[in-house]
């Protein structure tokens, strides 16, 4: 996993030609990743790739959100067209920035377009918390993280944290690329 500081998470990241090599050994590594450090969703630049590859797993939580069960999708070339107008706070957290939450603000519904692990074409509304952690992962595909979206103070308050965490100073219990 690679941490706050590292240079990938703040590129751009490439739509990938459908001839993409190992894509479907990339996805399958990307679901196990994100299962080993039980998060919901993991974005390739995390895994130091930057191309536009993403994978969400709600599964993990439908112990207590039974709507989720059997939750598995990836988001090839994904792109946000359109958002609505109503922001929700709700806190994030996010793998590449261990041991922060903070509260976001985000639409409530999302227009994407993307290719799923078939390399089939999708055209959809989403909302709520799946339209949330898409917008999280796609702003990774963007070079953007979730402390990027949060207030001028709470930004300021964690300056500290952020720049130790470039200097290796933070602790999570899956597999980390410290910074060099």
């Amino acid at each position: 996993m690679y941490i706050f500081g590292q240079s990938v998470l703040r590129k751009q990241a490439e739509d990938i030609p459908t001839d993409y090599p190992n894509l479907q050994e990339l996805i399958a590594n990307m679901f196990e990743t994100l299962k080993n450090a039980e998060g919901v969703g993991l974005a390739a630049p995390q895994v130091g790739l930057p191309i536009r590859v993403v994978v969400v797993d709600l599964d993990c939580i439908s112990e207590d959100e039974p709507q989720y069960k059997g939750f598995l999708k990836t988001f090839i070339n994904g792109h946000i067209i359109e958002t609505s107008d109503d922001l929700v706070s709700m806190e994030e957290g996010c793998l590449s920035i261990p041991g922060i939450h903070e509260n976001v603000k985000r639409p409530s519904r999302v227009h994407i377009k993307y290719l799923d692990e078939n390399l089939t074409p999708h055209d959809e509304w989403v909302e709520g918390f799946v339209a949330r952690v898409i917008q999280h992962e796609f702003d990774h595909l963007e070079g953007k993280m979730f402390v990027d979206r949060v207030s001028p103070l709470r930004k300021q308050l964690l300056k500290k944290k952020l720049i130790g965490m470039t200097k290796g100073k933070f602790s999570c219990h899956y597999k980390a690329k410290p910074n060099h």
